[in-house]
């Protein structure tokens, strides 16, 4: 019997070969997309699945909550006291270790050489953190301060092989050479994971940090990330209850010049299992780009929705040709079949074309999924056999879309009644309802097809936005040199400023620590007269010439003039308490502010701000709450990407503060050539930090990459779902010129034109499309809405889109149908009405 109907069902296919294309092509490229897309989300979902005792390991997060405006800052990092606390007080937890973030200089045959993505420890790692390990003990590896661990990568570059386990390894810390011993070889961390980590340096913690004591006391510094082992048994959630409570008891009150302030008052802590952090709330801070479940759901949504396209066009078209296999049912049922074993013949042609779709989709998988990766920046790979294999779903899919695409025609086909079918002249093969339902199927199609489009357009109109809107200053001509502060550099910093601004080419040259696209974060209480709440405002360091380089404009008052000794808030570092008082005793620090910290603080207008005075912790509590005068206001300026609020910031002068070097080349210079030129300088005056740099443009792309990956994707099954769509509407044309060819042969005697006959096929096919837009449009208009909000800045999306859109379905639609419409109307009336 199982025979007979594979037997069947292959001459069915090889009898009407346009329709086993369209649906085998269809299903496949429904299939390919739904494959590709399950893939992405299974890696996404699997983040820190492959470490080993994930299940009790964790990281102790930040929540912020600024109570002046409600703004809440998710944290990845913690303040180093914070851990140190937990650990205390929290039996539950066996180990803890910190990691901070930043990067290394590594001397190599005297070379200064930069390891991103590197570490300082405070213990041995890799008892709380169990990363898999090449070389080298993991219990002993970080025991001791002095010993480094390097991932495979780092060894390999470094040393020339991988396993330089006993060797020394130069590194500058704090400005001064220091020697380690390489202790262990872990293996290079998977891109899946949220942890990036090339090299790990065993430190000393009151010696690393002995010129920032208060770094590991304040509560309200973060600057690297704790990871904690919980005890077997230990239930997490118990913990998290009871952290409310043990910040109240820990945190301590602080007591600014009579003024009472607890760092618990707006932060929060929690800790969250390894594997949850990727798609977690907290993604300040991270050491890589972490996802969210929004944009997992919709990129499922999108597969299934393609899918169930292609299974549309298996109904639709198998509907479609009820009328030619009618009789073979008729006659079928009169020879003894039963609708049971018809219903079987049907659903097993239907699973047949799903298999070999599924055959088809995987050898387009696998040419896909490289470039697919490329766009998402993953490593996808399409694993057949093991837990996480795709053999399970790959055969579960085929069977499922065997069945959703041929369970409804199976159904339809075997309920003809012989009696009805076989009597001449008479077919009830087109049902009551039949073409209702192929209509509402294909106006389903063309409405998510619209609707792609239309995210597609909205995403990459936002990304061309988010790249070129006006961020307050002049973005373009603009190199960004790194690493000036560290130890060794800044007390020639001055030197290498004024060395820099002889290149030609090069217009100005400022320090500041808050560049283009800049991860730094600092904030300070300000207190208002007559308040008792201090308001954060974003602080940071810049020198004289930094509005002028980063092109800056004065809204009003003055910016900070050299000649003006209180303009200069320049402290030596490490710290030097008697500048900092003499600073206090000449009647504090001016600053400058940008718009939005001006309103922040109750000022209607710029005007307003200028000559008050307020307070604010500059200097560290010791010190108090320092006047602050502030002197002037510019315009707001986004250093940030435009997803994240809008920074209202205070500037001060510290000429030994910067971090990063911002340089303005003249206009019609030739990149490359100051480039060159900067490099020269960089070089001639440091030997031990190497030279890193990039220009505004490409920060500032590297700075959206997942925005444009998701504008491709999108594009992508866009055009797939267009693709299918049309398919189907090919099919569809196809079938329905040929059960009208009797209808138009007698129109043409009559005296209808080509035209009037091209015409009325090509508005039968155009009302769907026309029906489906208002549809997209409506579920676009909201999906997209919700999109945008995430943005701080966002474009207005406009009817263009949509209209655009529409239009664009309609001409595809009526194109795809056009050959069949012209073939029809211009054939021989003669022959059409010899038909049958």
């Amino acid at each position: 019997m199982w025979r007979n109907y594979m037997t069947v069902g292959i001459r069915a296919l090889t009898k009407n070969k346009t329709y086993a294309f369209i649906n085998i092509v269809g299903l496949a490229i429904g299939l390919a997309a739904c494959l590709l897309l399950l893939v992405y989300v299974r890696y996404e979902t699997n983040y820190d699945s492959w470490l080993p005792n994930h299940e009790n390991t964790y990281q102790l997060q930040t929540r912020y909550t600024e109570k002046s405006t409600g703004q809440t800052l998710n944290l990845q990092m913690a303040s180093y006291v914070s851990g140190q606390r937990l650990k205390e007080n929290f039996p539950q937890i066996e180990s803890m270790v910190y990691a901070s973030a930043g990067a290394f200089t590594v001397l190599r045959n005297g070379e200064a050489v930069t390891v991103e993505n590197t570490s300082a420890v405070n213990g041995p790692f890799f008892d709380t953190v169990q990363l898999p390990m090449l070389h080298g003990d993991p219990a002993t590896a970080l025991q001791n301060p002095g010993s480094v661990a390097l991932n495979e990568t780092t060894a390999r570059r470094l040393f020339g092989t991988d396993n330089p386990v006993g060797r020394t390894l130069t590194t500058m810390i704090r400005g001064r050479q220091v020697d380690q011993r390489v202790t262990a070889v872990f293996r290079d961390l998977p891109r899946n994971s949220h942890m990036d980590f090339n090299m790990l340096v065993r430190i000393d913690p009151n010696s690393y940090y002995a010129e920032q004591p208060e770094f590991m006391r304040n509560w309200g510094w973060q600057s690297g990330w704790y990871y904690l082992r919980l005890r077997p048994g230990t239930d997490p959630a118990a913990i998290n209850a009871a952290i409310p409570a043990w910040e109240r008891r820990v945190i301590p009150t602080q007591v600014i010049d009579g003024i009472s302030y607890n760092p618990g008052d707006e932060s929060d802590y929690r800790i969250e299992n390894v594997r949850s952090i990727h798609l977690g709330e907290a993604q300040n801070g991270a050491a890589r780009p972490g996802n969210d479940w929004t944009t997992i759901t919709t990129f499922l949504i999108v597969a299934f929705l393609i899918l169930g396209m292609a299974c549309v066009n298996f109904t639709n078209l198998a509907t479609a040709r009820a009328s030619q296999r009618a009789r073979e049912v008729a006659l079928r049922k009169v020879l003894g079949a039963n609708r049971r074993q018809l219903i079987t013949q049907f659903l097993g042609e239907s699973v047949l074309i799903a298999c070999i779709s599924m055959l088809l989709a995987l050898a387009m998988v696998e040419l896909l999924l490289p470039l697919f990766s490329g766009f998402l920046d993953a490593d996808l790979r399409m694993q057949y056999l093991g837990w996480d294999g795709m053999l399970l779903p790959v055969l579960g899919l085929t069977l499922l879309v065997g069945a959703a695409g041929g369970l409804y025609p199976a159904f339809y086909l075997s309920r003809f009644q012989p009696a009805q079918v076989l009597k001449a002249n008479k077919s009830s093969s087109e049902a009551s309802g039949s073409g209702l339902l192929r209509n509402i199927l294909v106006v389903g199609q063309f409405a998510v097809s619209i609707g792609l489009i239309i995210c597609t357009a909205v995403v990459y109109a936002q990304t061309v936005y988010a790249q070129t809107a006006d961020p307050g200053y002049r973005r373009d001509g603009i190199l960004q040199v790194e690493g000036i502060g560290r130890r060794q550099i800044v007390p020639i910093q001055e030197t290498l400023i004024r060395e820099i601004e002889r290149v030609p080419g090069v217009q100005s040259a400022a320090r500041t620590t808050i560049g283009v696209a800049t991860q730094n974060s600092t904030n300070e209480g300000v207190l208002l007269p007559g308040r008792s709440d201090p308001i954060n405002i974003g602080s940071y360091q810049v020198d004289y010439k930094f509005f002028d380089t980063m092109g800056i404009r004065l809204l009003a008052g003055r910016a900070f003039d050299q000649n003006r000794p209180m303009d200069d808030a320049t402290v030596p570092f490490p710290t030097d308490p008697a500048a900092q008082r003499a600073i206090i005793a000449r009647g504090g620090v001016n600053v400058v502010i940008n718009e939005s910290a001006a309103r922040k603080l109750g000022w209607r207008n710029p005007a307003e701000a200028v000559g008050k005075q307020v307070r604010a912790g500059i200097f560290g509590q010791e010190y108090g709450l320092v006047p602050v005068n502030i002197i002037g206001v510019v315009q707001d300026s986004r250093f940030r990407s435009i997803r994240e609020p809008l920074d209202e910031i205070m500037f001060r002068i510290n000429r030994t503060g910067g971090n990063v070097l911002d340089v303005r080349l003249d206009p019609g210079a030739d990149p490359r050539a100051v480039l060159a030129g900067v490099e020269a300088v960089w070089k001639r005056l440091i030997q031990d930090a190497p030279f890193s740099a990039r220009f505004s443009e490409d920060i500032i792309t590297e700075l959206y990459t997942a925005e444009t990956a998701r504008a491709k994707v999108f594009a992508g099954f866009a055009i797939l779902a267009v693709i299918v769509a049309c398919l189907g509407l090919f099919g569809l044309a196809a079938f329905t010129a040929e059960r009208r060819t009797k209808e138009i042969g007698i129109r043409k005697v009559l005296g209808a034109r080509v035209r009037d006959i091209v015409g009325l096929l090509a508005w039968q096919f155009s009302k769907p499309v026309l029906w489906a837009m208002p549809i997209a449009w409506l579920i676009a208009w909201w999906q997209m809405s919700v999109w945008l909000n995430t943005f701080d800045t966002r474009i207005d999306m406009g009817v263009l889109p949509f209209v655009a859109a529409g239009l664009l379905a309609l001409v595809i639609a009526v194109g795809t149908i056009a050959s069949h419409a012209f073939r029809v109307a211009r054939a021989n009336p003669i022959l059409a009405l010899r038909y049958e």
